[in-house]
């Protein structure tokens, strides 16, 4: 009908003056390192001040500035490292405590105590298998680690760090960064490096499937998710996992700035997994609201209102809509709340059942409404810094 026509024209021709207008003053509110930490490295250690060895593999250029290691330019072939990252003894879950100028002090900030590259894929296997062998059988573990849009080098590198101390995590950590410019500008720039990275991701999911490697648990965080799916996709395509693939441990979709309809694509190949994704939204995430604009109002899948339509695909969605996030943002709850993964690791291995109830729940299991088979668990854990309930939605056990 002509009427309805103006509105919808009036609003493509505003989007971006609107855009541009209200896009850099929300993300200015954003936390950002005062330079970036890598070199020189601090040898100097304090007590109480935990160090985290973790292995890189980047689709990033090499960085002329030390002090990045790695550049937001694109790399023509995967590239290797390794980094100790020191988490300081007053450390707040949830927080980077960033130093404001290099190298920074080990007392009351992150900072990096070594950096080195390797030289090819061989001798990062080597080094993963010889972390690896440090832990006890049953516990050779690896926890991949996939950062999102508008991130530097150091920041997802450290966020990795911030994860794993949190959630006290005994995997081997691996961090895997794709050719983000961290530039608030670079949304576009930022989409197609993450495309271009999906060939190597499957690389390196393959390459640690074939380490000694008892299990891979993987962390993706917003635009990273489009990579890691994508990843999956070109595995089921390919079926380079086979005789791996029992390896393959909890996949968690973080915040996932995926159009909903893409990943329903994207999912009708690799079928229904034979562990189910685990897709952590929240439905006041800004950022993805401001993606979602950009995409022309088309729903991602970090705050898809839907929720239970997602359990079709075999995945558990773990809503984090009623949690408080710490940033303006709400786009790093999954990394906020990281000391809670404990807690909610045990909440689902026991799976989600219509009757009975666990000691951490609130209130008991119910039916979510016209979607039959589908249950929510209402968890209210004993988390000072997580004071609202966590719904976990999945499809009943049976």
């Amino acid at each position: 009908m002509p009427g309805k026509a103006r509105p919808s024209a009036f609003w493509r021709r505003t989007r971006g003056v609107l855009l541009a207008l209200v896009l850099p003053g929300l993300l200015a509110a954003c936390a950002r390192p005062g330079a970036d930490p890598m070199y020189p490295p601090v040898t100097a250690s304090v007590p109480g001040a935990t160090g985290h060895a973790i292995l890189i593999a980047t689709t990033r250029k090499r960085s002329a500035d030390p002090g990045a290691m790695f550049s937001g330019e694109r790399s023509h072939d995967l590239q290797f490292a390794q980094a100790v990252v020191s988490v300081p003894p007053t450390h707040v879950a949830g927080n980077i405590e960033w130093p404001s100028q290099r190298p920074g002090n080990p007392a009351t900030d992150f900072v990096t105590r070594e950096a080195d590259y390797f030289d090819g894929e061989k001798a990062f296997v080597a080094a993963l298998d010889q972390q690896l062998a440090q832990r006890p059988p049953g516990k050779r573990n690896v926890l991949l680690f996939v950062h999102g849009y508008n991130t530097r080098f150091p920041e997802g590198l450290y966020r990795m760090a911030q994860v794993v101390q949190d959630s006290r995590s005994p995997a081997v950590p691996v961090y895997f960064s794709w050719a983000s410019r961290g530039e608030l500008s670079g949304y576009v720039y930022d989409q197609n490096s993450a495309t271009i990275a999906r060939d190597q991701l499957e690389r390196l999911i393959v390459l640690v499937a074939r380490s000694k490697a008892e299990k891979i648990n993987l962390v993706a965080h917003s635009m990273g998710n489009w990579v890691t799916v994508e990843a999956f996709r070109n595995i089921a395509m390919t079926r380079e996992l086979h005789g791996y693939s029992q390896k393959l441990g909890m996949i968690v979709l973080a915040s996932p700035d995926i159009d909903v309809d893409v990943f329903r694509s994207q999912m009708a190949r690799i079928g229904k997994p034979k562990k189910p994704f685990l897709i952590v939204l929240s439905r006041d995430d800004r950022a993805l609201a401001l993606s979602t604009f950009i995409a022309g109002d088309k729903a991602r899948l970090g705050d898809y209102k839907n929720a239970a339509d997602l359990t079709q695909y075999n995945a558990i969605v773990v809503d984090l809509s009623n949690v408080k996030g710490e940033g303006p943002l709400n786009h790093d709850k999954f990394a906020e709340i990281a000391a809670i993964a404990p807690q909610l690791r045990e909440v689902l291995a026991q799976g989600v059942h219509t009757e009975g109830t666990t000691p951490i729940e609130q209130a008991a299991n119910a039916p979510l409404e016209a979607t039959p088979g589908v249950v929510k668990t209402v968890l209210s854990l004993p988390i000072a810094a997580v004071a609202a309930p966590i719904v976990i939605i999945a499809r009943a056990a049976q």
